[in-house]
């Protein structure tokens, strides 16, 4: 029978979000993902020239292998080869079909639930783009519905190929290639491994690199690390293990290990936007694009002679990097999360000759950490002096989960026609900010960005920036003041009223 891709997204309600496809697990099932792959496959027979051959992966959730079984199936039946490079990050799997000028494809719900997973789509040049996302969903498949039973489940489902260890070795060698085997000789470096799928690939690289590296609180239990809304145990994991014992900085990632997490020595998680701008640096990146979300000490820090900023979302992030490529001008995005995309080749002169990193352009855990701690080893100093040199502005966030995404949009669109974001905001982002004790204050707003949600900047130089998620029904808030206790003042306020809307 013949199915339309936008007929089984509607039925299942797994459709794409910023990141690939995501949804509930219990409607992920074996037909739904079985037409994805299919139709992604349909795609890139007509979109690209490449060998009839496909290569996945996946992360460590429970529901994942049950998912790469169903691409496995859904491979064989369009008459492609199917490769099985086995649980690794994301990157890793996206270099592999670089390289080989694959397409390929990564079963990760990244940072949310394991109630919920996902299909992250890479055409053989990289990360699918919108445009590409559209030509997905416009196919169509044909294929037998008695491999389904009524539940939607493969009546038979295959055995998942021999691993292909090649990606995961590929991804591991291209950092001490480049920075080489004694970059961070000299460093010790916690990593926090809970149940992140390069978990052991972090250890391994940290290790190439020369660091003494010091793993804990391993987990066969899934946990979503969200590295853009920190968990507050989290926090106190990371505080506790640098009381106990010494190190220069702590590493981790969010479950497909595309998002990094940083902390200093004593426990404190940076944000990923003001990672970015570090790791920026030390690569010395010229051009950079980034979503609006991001930390403004980008520009404030003069450091870049061109930035532009983007909606939220890779496929984004990777639009803005073209529209800045030049020749011999090096060009890098990064996202709040922190996941860091080199969209041009990187060539370094080191002591022993010219190196050069290749483009990655898709997110990467582990290029912002270590370029971050290669940098503190070069100029010999800290991560917290680091942080000192950069702007004083302060970014935080948080979400309200399971808030409806039609609700949040539809709260976004009366802000929006009835201009409330000075009535609602103004009083919280005024000077001074003694929000239940001074009411003759009333910020005025100077700059409204509408790229993505509803960003406010006020007089104040405070910004209020109001989002729907784009992968999980969550509604988010994003603040930027010039002091960390005012951000997070600021932040709990926001929440508050956003509260509201729920009724």
């Amino acid at each position: 029978m013949s199915v339309a891709m936008q007929d089984v997204m509607k039925q299942s309600g797994v459709a794409f979000g910023t990141s690939g496809a995501r949804g509930l697990v219990s409607a992920m099932t074996d037909r739904v993902c079985y037409v994805y792959a299919r139709s992604f496959i349909k795609y890139c027979e007509a979109s690209y020239k490449c060998e009839h051959t496909i290569a996945i992966a996946g992360d460590l959730r429970p529901s994942t292998e049950r998912i790469l079984k169903s691409l496995v199936q859904a491979g064989t039946d369009a008459n492609w080869k199917v490769i099985y490079c086995g649980r690794i990050p994301s990157p890793a799997i996206a270099m592999y079909g670089i390289d080989k000028h694959l397409p390929t494809i990564m079963v990760t719900g990244s940072h949310i639930p394991a109630d919920r997973n996902g299909i992250k789509f890479n055409h053989p040049n990289g990360e699918i783009t919108k445009a590409d996302e559209q030509g997905i969903v416009s196919q169509s498949v044909d294929f037998d519905e008695a491999l389904f039973g009524a539940d939607g489940m493969l009546k038979n489902a295959p055995e998942l190929p021999a691993v292909e260890a090649e990606a995961e070795e590929n991804y591991c060698k291209r950092y001490p290639d480049f920075f080489g085997s004694d970059a961070l000789h000299g460093l010790t470096i916690g990593v926090y491994q809970h149940s992140a799928v390069g978990r052991d690939i972090v250890v391994k690289v940290l290790e190439s690199l020369g660091a003494t590296v010091k793993p804990f609180a391993r987990s066969e239990t899934f946990i979503p690390v969200d590295t853009e809304a920190i968990r507050k145990e989290d926090e106190e994991l990371a505080r506790e293990f640098t009381h106990k014992d010494y190190v220069d900085a702590v590493f981790s990632t969010d479950g497909d290990s595309d998002r990094p997490l940083l902390a200093d020595d004593v426990g404190m998680w940076l944000r990923g936007d003001v990672l970015g701008i570090l790791a920026a640096q030390s690569l010395g990146i010229k051009r950079i694009a980034t979503p609006v979300s991001c930390n403004t000490s980008l520009e404030k820090s003069g450091s870049f002679e061109k930035i532009c900023r983007t909606r939220i979302g890779s496929p984004y992030v990777i639009a803005g990097m073209e529209s800045l490529v030049e020749n011999g001008v090096t060009v890098a995005g990064y996202e709040a999360n922190g996941g860091f995309l080199l969209e041009t080749d990187l060539t370094r002169t080191f002591a022993d000759g010219t190196r050069t990193l290749k483009a990655l352009p898709t997110r990467d855990a582990l290029l912002p950490m270590i370029a971050v701690m290669v940098m503190v080893r070069e100029e010999r100093m800290c991560v917290v002096d680091l942080l000192r040199k950069l702007p004083k502005r302060f970014t935080v966030s948080d979400r309200l989960k399971e808030f409806p995404t039609e609700k949040s949009k539809a709260k976004l669109a009366e802000i929006r026609e009835k201009n409330l974001g000075e009535k609602l905001f103004g009083a919280l982002a005024a000077k001074p900010s003694k929000f239940a004790k001074d009411k003759t204050f009333q910020g005025k707003i100077v700059s409204l960005n509408e790229v993505d949600g509803y960003r406010m900047e006020f007089d104040s130089g405070d910004i209020i920036h109001l989002r729907p998620s784009g992968n999980a029904p969550e509604f988010r808030c994003y603040v930027e003041t010039e002091g960390k206790e005012r951000s997070a003042e600021l932040l709990a306020e926001c929440l508050k009223i956003m509260e509201g809307w729920r009724k």
